[in-house]
């Protein structure tokens, strides 16, 4: 008796008679992108519910030094959580993400879909100095790769659709659907194409719509332009980007340092003691740091500095603008400090909001400096400042130039800004760069060479699995063998002209033999019993390690050998060979794969 087909198997085959795939994907954008926006939404509303329920009420009607309870007892909740609910680890957003594209082929697990949602607002809302931007990407990322992989979809198709969701995450937080298919493009690396574009499109437009029916006009940064741009702004504006690309080069060192430092803890509750009373002293010192920090930065860009200080533990004269500008500074060294501290202690978020936080700190800074040295003739704008100082600091912790300019464009509603974005934007970029060629999101995927770029060649290479290339119908032969044991046992035997050499007693390889190394000689019966395999083998021309070498790697080694055929060892134990014909055919057919 036939089995029923389910209806996921009768739409299938219905979609593929009546909706092309260039339409089915358009589609399944739409419903990316509002995927997107439900999960900002939820994100959104459960952490201000908690941050109302802890920072309103108990920090205002009983102790001050509830800031320092909160991150600990938030922490805690998670790692719970995580243990005992989830049971699996809870990546951080983008990082991950780029992760699944570059190594999983875009396959990331159900688990992904919900563990950002129950674990990232908890971290935030807790005080944990972290942005909800990367969890609203992986939730949105999660639920789309595993959309593709019950609609079988190819490869190309998930890696486009996750594009999109991050698209929509951006567009339905920031109300910026432009920056967000920019930094999709930028992140993820996704060839801007006519076919690439729509669906960003799609998905950028549906998410924003949703920001829009739950959430209104309210926007994270509600700002209009008054100061307009000058010319003879561009020394400051300059300087400004210089000192971006500087903060950005000490975020970089700071994370990175203080992330190697929680990871050789082997336990988790250390690491949740270490962090959660670390950023539990920095809040109860420094309250601002308390989560994302968006009331900070608005605050700044409508010129209430005061309002940002008014808590500090030391109760500082604020009327004296140097002491502002100690603060502020301080508050810019100690930003990246709790949010590392935060991800070290097993906190769930993003370093989106940080990056902001700091740049907007910075740049208000150099604007107070500037205007207080009593050296420049013509005052500048703090609250432009401010805005450009995002910029700048995105453009160099990110490594995502055009989403900081467009991104900042977008909030503000107008272009009036446009080129002191571009200018610092650059400078600081070109310094990050310069230092560390890759972002924080990248790092560790690109020291392994497994980092998707805009490259096609470089990433094609990456995509392709050295397993797959490997051909095991050579046959073995031992170094003690005779040239009769050779003609009779190997080379009638074998439709290959080349043998791998290894030891009979744990299969290394000892060397190779080639079929012209014999051929002289195999006809001569007086030398059957006389030569043996040890004396007419040669070293390989190269040998490919399967525990290192990536596919890049093996591409360059038959490049610099000139061989056709180079043997693959794993612990020094032959494996078989890798030929220059087969692994050219599988480059040519993942190229076609990863172009359409």
């Amino acid at each position: 008796m036939a089995h029923k087909k389910s209806w996921l198997t009768k739409f299938l085959v219905w979609r593929a008679k009546h909706i092309s795939h260039t339409q089915f994907v358009a589609i399944l954008s739409i419903l990316v992108g509002f995927t997107s926006g439900l999960g900002a939404v939820l994100l959104k509303n459960l952490t201000h519910f908690f941050q109302h329920l802890m920072k309103g009420k108990l920090v205002q009607e009983y102790h001050h030094a509830f800031y320092f309870l909160f991150p600990i007892i938030g922490l805690t909740l998670v790692y719970l959580i995580i243990k005992y609910i989830i049971r699996k680890k809870v990546s951080h957003g983008i990082p991950s993400t780029l992760y699944a594209i570059s190594k999983k082929k875009g396959v990331i697990p159900r688990y992904q879909m919900f563990g950002s949602l129950m674990t990232a607002p908890i971290t935030v809302g807790f005080g944990g100095s972290v942005g909800l931007e990367g969890p609203t990407v992986a939730t949105g990322a999660a639920i789309s790769s595993n959309i593709a992989r019950a609609l079988h979809l190819n490869h190309a198709t998930r890696i486009l659709l996750i594009s999109c969701a991050s698209a929509g995450a951006l567009s339905s937080i920031f109300k910026a659907p432009i920056a967000a298919i920019v930094f999709a493009i930028e992140v993820f690396s996704l060839d801007l194409t006519l076919v690439s574009l729509l669906p960003l499109l799609l998905a950028s437009l549906s998410a924003i719509i949703t920001s829009y029916f739950f959430f209104g006009d309210d926007a994270l940064l509600p700002f209009d332009i008054v100061d307009g741009f000058s010319i003879s702004d561009v020394p400051y504006y300059i300087v400004l980007g210089v000192i971006g690309g500087v903060t950005s080069i000490y975020f970089y060192e700071a994370y990175t340092r203080i992330q190697n430092m929680f990871d050789k803890l082997s336990s988790p509750i250390s690491k949740l003691l270490l962090g959660g009373v670390g950023i539990g002293i920095l809040l109860f010192l420094v309250p601002p740091l308390y989560g994302e920090g968006f009331d900070t930065m608005n605050n700044l860009v409508q010129g209430n500095t005061k309002t940002v200080l008014e808590n500090n533990i030391l109760n500082l004269d604020l009327d004296n603008v140097w002491v502002v500008i100690v603060l502020l500074a301080g508050l810019v060294i100690f930003k990246i400090i709790a949010s590392a501290m935060t991800f070290g202690a097993g906190g769930v978020g993003g370093i989106f909001a940080p990056t902001l936080f700091m740049g907007s700190l910075m740049g208000n800074c150099v604007a107070k400096i500037i205007n207080h040295l009593g050296i420049f003739k013509d005052a500048v704008s703090e609250s432009n400042f401010t805005l450009v100082g995002m910029t700048g600091l995105m453009a160099g912790v990110l490594h995502a130039p055009l989403t900081a300019i467009f991104l900042i464009a977008e909030v503000t509603g107008g272009y009036e800004l446009f080129i002191p974005l571009m200018l610092t934007a650059a400078i600081s970029y070109a310094l990050a760069r310069y230092a560390h060629p890759h972002s924080v999101y990248a790092v560790q995927l690109a020291r392994k060479g497994e980092l998707l770029t805009h490259n096609k060649d470089h990433t094609v290479l990456m995509l392709m699995e050295i397993d797959k290339v490997i051909e095991k119908n050579f046959l073995p032969i031992f170094p003690a063998m005779t040239l009769r044991d050779l003609v009779h046992n190997a080379v009638t035997k074998s439709n290959r002209n080349i043998f791998p050499v290894v030891s009979e007693k744990d299969g290394t390889l000892l060397g190779i033999l080639l079929l012209d190394d014999i051929r002289p000689i195999m006809f001569d019966q007086s030398l059957y019993d006389k030569v043996l395999a040890r004396d007419v083998m040669q070293t390989p021309p190269s040998t490919i390690i399967l525990e290192s070498d990536k596919m890049a790697d093996v591409m360059q080694k038959f490049q610099d050998s000139g061989a056709w055929n180079l043997p693959v060892v794993k612990d020094g134990k032959y494996v078989g060979f890798i030929s220059k014909s087969k692994l050219l055919t599988a480059y040519r057919r993942e190229l076609i794969n990863y172009t359409q």
